[in-house]
């Protein structure tokens, strides 16, 4: 009688991420099909073009930092003050201590770039349309680095109640702060320790890699890469890189504008109808612009779909526990 040896099949398998050192568990044994993770959400409330706060209050006919279509001349994207800011401008940082801890006024830049139309959300613009977006993301970063105390700009979009859009008219934010946020501090850290300890950019060695290994790329072009990391933060996270290395997003040119909005674009769409119009945030991890030698980062987009939410395990442990392999993400948005 022949005795076959039987592979135990893990449940799970845990990866690092390479940049901030954390750990993801991949949760192989409790699997779903990739088609499933876009049907259990709350119904999402739209707003009614007659009740938009954005198209009933005049903010689109007002704004001054515009693109217009160039085909027919309609405005098509507008950049103005958000009129409940988290942040506001200020001539002191009224730095001061409370008992053993810090604090200072919240001092800065707040945003809000919003796109004409009332109901089609950027997952369905144009290659141009995108483009347009990009432009005004990079004209009122270049113009809110030069703001006094300003040391980071950040540039996001919410889609979506679950990911904090409480209006439904399509929207992104930039908001301009004297103090750089945690996330970005540990990737600037995690990039910086990489490249003082192996003398490249880490960001660049994960990208040759994953080029040359094919299996979490959902697409590129000349000059971007889509892809779906190797250790993602949820199911089905997905990052768009631009291949040469580039710490500062505010410096790209023309036709690496064009490019990435065309892999921003198929990014977009690909989640869209692979997961059924979930909700999601995109944001821009770009080099500070508070004067210091970023010269080893690595700028990129992030989009963090809605598909899970975190439970006690991940919130006591800060592991996200993901039920679907990237390569099986990656290979599913590829065929969308």
């Amino acid at each position: 009688m022949i005795k076959r040896k039987i592979k135990k099949q893990l449940a799970s398998e845990l990866r690092m991420d390479l940049v901030s050192n954390d750990w993801v568990a991949i949760a192989a044994g409790r699997a779903r099909r990739p088609s499933s993770f876009g049907r259990v959400r709350r119904r999402r409330k739209e707003t009614a073009k007659k009740d938009c706060p954005f198209c009933q209050s005049g903010i689109l006919e007002g704004g001054v930092r515009a693109r217009r279509d160039q085909t027919n001349g309609d405005w098509l994207v507008v950049a103005v003050p958000n009129q409940y800011p988290a942040f506001s401008p200020a001539e002191e940082l009224n730095q001061r201590k409370k008992g053993p801890n810090q604090a200072m006024d919240g001092v800065g830049y707040h945003e809000i770039i919003i796109t004409f139309d009332h109901e089609k959300q950027m997952a369905q613009f144009s290659r141009e349309e995108i483009k347009a977006v990009i432009e005004v993301y990079q004209e009122r970063y270049l113009d809110l680095m030069k703001k006094k105390f300003v040391k980071y700009v950040s540039i996001f979009h919410n889609h979506g109640p679950e990911a904090g859009a409480s209006v439904s008219h399509p929207h992104s934010q930039i908001i301009a702060i004297p103090v750089l946020d945690p996330d970005l501090r540990n990737s600037i850290d995690g990039a910086n320790n990489y490249f003082q300890s192996q003398g490249k950019c880490v960001y660049c060695a994960m990208l040759n890699w994953d080029i040359r290994d094919k299996k979490r790329i959902i697409y590129e072009n000349e000059k971007f890469v889509v892809l779906c990391p190797f250790a993602p933060q949820v199911s089905f996270e997905v990052r768009v890189y631009p291949k040469k290395h580039q710490p500062y997003f505010e410096k790209i040119d023309d036709k690496e504008k064009d490019l990435f909005a065309d892999a921003l674009r198929q990014a977009l769409s690909r989640i869209y109808k692979g997961l059924k119009n979930p909700d999601y945030n995109f944001y821009i991890h770009t080099a500070p612009c508070d004067g210091a030698n970023y010269d080893f980062y690595h700028w990129h987009l992030n989009i963090i779909p809605k598909t899970s939410v975190w439970a006690g395990f991940e919130l006591c442990a800060g592991i996200e526990i993901s039920t679907i392999e990237p390569e099986k993400a990656a290979r599913y948005l590829r065929k969308q």
